[in-house]
């Protein structure tokens, strides 16, 4: 029996099941297509946006904006793997620049994780099968080795000076600072922090930082004293975020951003090599690997002599 004999032998029986079933070809037809059209971008974007973190939405919010301004009306299920792989390119030459840019690599490689996780809740939300993603089936840009350094000392110190002479509220800007400084933090982790999780007899603190990370840092006793002294004076609460203006209003991720354009305006190369608050974590992971090195230091970690502290020593830092 050749091959194609033997297909329509088994279409017969098929047929012929399906007839003593009482299920007719059409009523196939039909099932298959009873999943819901796809909602637009301009309908879908919100939802996932609300079912997101906040930090996801701050990664990604800016990309879902440019995607619904593009695409708003198209369903999702409508673009292809090549539609986005043109939209990358187009976000890629099309990015705001600046002197540090890398040819818009970065943009181009956050709109596709954008999408990729749009994608992934449709999936998820039986909008879309696993096999319909398109995102999945476009590469990211390769990303390019980052040209953060570590600072150096003298640079450091004027930071320091132009934040705690310059501005609105120089005790606040030179308490973060000194806060990213001495623990390598993330913005999140100090707007994250509150008075509840200062640990003053141990010198610790507790940060919540990025993917839901939660540790215990040791601090020195000179930092644990202006963090309560901070809190004191601006009438933080225990359960509420530490870091405020003198109004008693908490701070956002915008006293940064001031923060650094203050500082570039007077110090031309912060401005130049976009210096941030992300680069403090480079300069303690050299002070640490300078002290760590020295055979005259006896160590980072320093107990009490009462045996009840242990308090984090980060060279220049404690005083």
């Amino acid at each position: 029996m050749s091959a194609g004999t033997a297909g329509k032998a088994e279409l017969e029986a098929a047929r012929l099941l399906l007839s003593r079933m009482g299920i007719s070809p059409t009523d196939l037809l039909a099932a298959s297509s009873d999943r819901p059209p796809a909602p637009t971008f301009a309908e879908y974007v919100p939802v996932v946006a609300a079912a997101v973190t906040a930090g996801t939405r701050r990664a990604y919010g800016s990309y879902w904006k440019r995607v619904v301004e593009q695409w708003g009306a198209r369903r999702i299920d409508e673009p292809t793997p090549s539609e986005i792989e043109r939209f990358a390119e187009y976000v890629k030459t099309h990015v705001v620049a600046r002197r540090n840019a890398r040819g818009g690599r970065s943009a181009a490689e956050h709109l596709i994780a954008s999408l990729r996780c749009l994608y992934r809740r449709s999936v998820a939300d039986g909008l879309l099968s696993e096999a319909d993603n398109p995102a999945l089936k476009v590469a990211k840009p390769r990303r390019l080795p980052s040209t953060r350094r570590a600072l150096a000392d003298t640079r450091l110190a004027e930071i320091n000076e132009v934040a705690a002479s310059t501005g609105d509220d120089p005790a606040l800007d030179s308490l973060l600072l000194r806060l990213h400084t001495e623990t390598a933090c993330r913005r999140g982790g100090a707007l994250a922090l509150r008075p509840v999780d200062l640990d003053p007899d141990q010198c610790l603190i507790l940060l919540r930082e990025k993917g839901e990370t939660v540790r215990w840092q040791p601090v020195s006793p000179t930092l644990m004293r202006y963090l309560q002294r901070h809190a004191e004076q601006r009438h933080a609460t225990e359960e509420g975020p530490l870091f405020r203006y003198r109004s008693g209003q908490p701070i956002t991720y915008r006293r940064y951003d001031h923060l650094w354009v203050r500082i570039g305006e007077h110090l031309p190369w912060v401005q130049a090599q976009q210096i941030s608050t992300h680069w403090l974590r480079g300069h303690l992971i050299r002070v640490v690997a300078v002290s760590c090195s020295a055979v005259a230091v006896v160590g980072l970690v320093r107990w009490s002599r009462r045996g009840r502290a242990a308090a984090w020593v980060s060279v220049g830092l404690v005083g």
